[in-house]
């Protein structure tokens, strides 16, 4: 996936209300930037931080959305509206193979008692593939990528209908997309979400398969690349 414009640097002064975020443009102009994340962004939202922003949509509030940050050493894509679509992209040019095979994909189709799966796989012959994909951005150790980065109880949801679904006998698959470079594995964050990894956990036993791919990323763009093992 390649922005569409180019991207603007910055240095972070704030993010606050989950949705701003104050930003110094290199010539001093000071705004306020859409931050396309509502999760906690541990170690990604420290005052001084190089960011780079895309440019907004005519008819948007803000000028800007906050798509990439410097931290650790690396970029790191915040915008957990990307994934999706990152996913797409990889399915058409199959780059995952544990997902190939499927003719058809739908989004956003209804399921379960109250959700939207993410993508829907169907193709001739074999079970439809609910595909949920969640983003990925916390590191707190070495190489080490974590999910959740806060409590998530909608996120606790999804993993219980996707077993429904394997359950019902369809195929469920959760799909965790490392918007970062220097991580080669995932764990479950337990101390900060522990309902989650217990719904994971029930999950799996249930039937639900978990995958985990990192992304390249850059100023020109993001992509998905190589998988990653789930130290589950």
């Amino acid at each position: 996936m390649l922005f569409a414009e180019p991207l603007v640097e910055g240095r972070l002064l704030r993010r606050y209300k989950r949705f701003l975020a104050d930003v110094e443009l290199g010539d001093g102009r000071r705004l306020t930037a859409h931050c396309p994340n509502p999760g906690a962004m541990l170690g990604l939202s420290a005052p001084g931080s190089r960011v780079w922003l895309a440019p907004g949509r005519p008819g948007n509030k803000l000028p800007f959305s906050w798509e990439l940050v410097e931290a650790d050493g690396t970029l790191v894509g915040i915008n957990t509206a990307r994934p999706n679509r990152l996913v797409e992209e990889a399915l058409a040019g199959g780059r995952i193979p544990a997902l190939s095979g499927y003719s058809g994909l739908r989004r956003e189709v209804r399921y379960g008692r109250a959700s939207r799966v993410d993508l829907l796989l169907e193709g001739p012959g074999q079970p439809p593939c609910y595909l949920e994909v969640k983003n990925v951005h916390l590191r707190r150790r070495p190489g080490l990528a974590e999910f959740p980065d806060c409590v998530t109880a909608r996120g606790a949801r999804h993993l219980l209908e996707l077993a429904d679904a394997a359950e019902a006998g369809a195929r469920a698959v959760m799909l965790y997309v490392v918007q970062r470079t220097d991580c080669d594995r995932l764990s479950l964050a337990r101390d900060l979400d522990p309902v989650y990894a217990r719904s994971f956990a029930e999950a799996s036993a249930r039937g639900v398969e978990a995958l985990c791919w990192a992304c390249s990323i850059s100023t020109a763009g993001i992509e998905v690349i190589r998988p990653l093992a789930i130290e589950a």
